[in-house]
């Protein structure tokens, strides 16, 4: 090393011993020590040689140099263990497993949205999958197709899915949490359905409708209240409306439905383009209490909703 250093011209012997060795003075060890902290900083021999010998040299300009190049080797670095994390997650089993994964999270990676969406919708067939990675994918993707794909992809991947999913509902952008609730409502399982219950009670009014379509239409009772919230504000009213027919198969829950709908139509802040709504949604609740609030809203003040009371009646049989 010394001698590296002295073929640069950083470091000089004061002189030779009679054997021929090397001798060094307490000034050209003080000196020795300066480039030592000096390369432990980042600099290359050449900018520690400008920093002990050309008095013109300005050090901040240097160490904002120096700060750049290293938060770009951190991203790097960072990079790399984000992708070694998540191919170490899939478990391959060989290098061929590996290889594929690699392949898989640069197609993922692709400026071309096609390729985007055939590494999506391959991503099952091919071997281990890496689900963060997907995961990552479709939070970030505005391509509605290759979005598609992904959501398809994550619902064939496992049980982690909505879990992994759960942490885009609060991500400071709403079109990233409308994309983390949209592909939770498409994976059928236990644990997608017990985070789209949680995100009932979301801050966000998109996230709160789309989890309840989503449990509406799996016949989860608890999502009720906000499908019929969602009609009176005209909401995805219509989804609403169709997720709420689902719970109301089961009888007693039909009726329960029905009487949801009358006392929100019972309310005095409830607008007329909101009964029309609302009655127009018990269309679609079968049972005697359905027909009966039917056949009191035929006599109602307004005519829109007492024709449209009347219509659902006779459609039913039941004047």
């Amino acid at each position: 090393m010394l001698r590296h250093y002295e073929s640069l011209g950083l470091v000089r012997p004061t002189g030779r011993t009679g054997s021929g060795y090397r001798e060094y003075s307490g000034e050209d060890i003080r000196r020795i020590f300066h480039i030592e902290s000096l390369r432990s900083l980042g600099l290359s021999l050449r900018d520690v040689g400008r920093a002990l010998d050309d008095p013109a040299f300005v050090p901040a300009e240097l160490v904002d140099d120096l700060i750049g190049r290293t938060r770009e080797r951190i991203a790097a670095e960072t990079r790399l263990l984000t992708r070694l994390r998540r191919i170490g997650a899939a478990e391959p089993a060989g290098w061929e497993d590996v290889l594929q994964i690699v392949a898989l999270l640069q197609a993922l990676g692709s400026q071309s949205a096609g390729a985007r969406q055939r590494a999506a919708l391959s991503a099952i067939d091919e071997g281990p999958v890496p689900v963060e990675a997907l995961v990552e994918a479709v939070l970030g993707e505005s391509d509605p197709n290759v979005a598609g794909a992904l959501r398809w992809a994550l619902a064939q991947a496992g049980e982690d899915a909505p879990v992994l999913l759960a942490a885009g509902l609060d991500a400071p952008e709403a079109e990233v949490r409308e994309r983390a609730v949209r592909s939770i409502a498409e994976i059928a399982n236990a644990e997608a359905t017990e985070v789209l219950r949680d995100a009932l009670t979301h801050s966000d009014a998109v996230v709160r409708a789309q989890a309840a379509l989503a449990l509406g239409a799996r016949g989860v009772a608890d999502a009720i209240p906000t499908l019929l919230d969602m009609i009176v504000a005209g909401r995805n009213d219509a989804d609403a409306a169709d997720a709420l027919s689902v719970p109301a198969s089961d009888p007693a829950m039909a009726d329960h439905i029905a009487g949801g709908l009358v006392d929100r139509l019972a309310h005095a802040e409830v607008g007329s383009s909101a009964r029309r709504r609302l009655t127009q949604a018990l269309a679609d609740i079968p049972g005697g209490a359905s027909s009966r609030a039917l056949a009191e809203l035929s006599r109602d003040e307004d005519r829109v909703v007492a024709s449209t009371a009347t219509y659902i009646l006779d459609l039913r049989g039941a004047r």
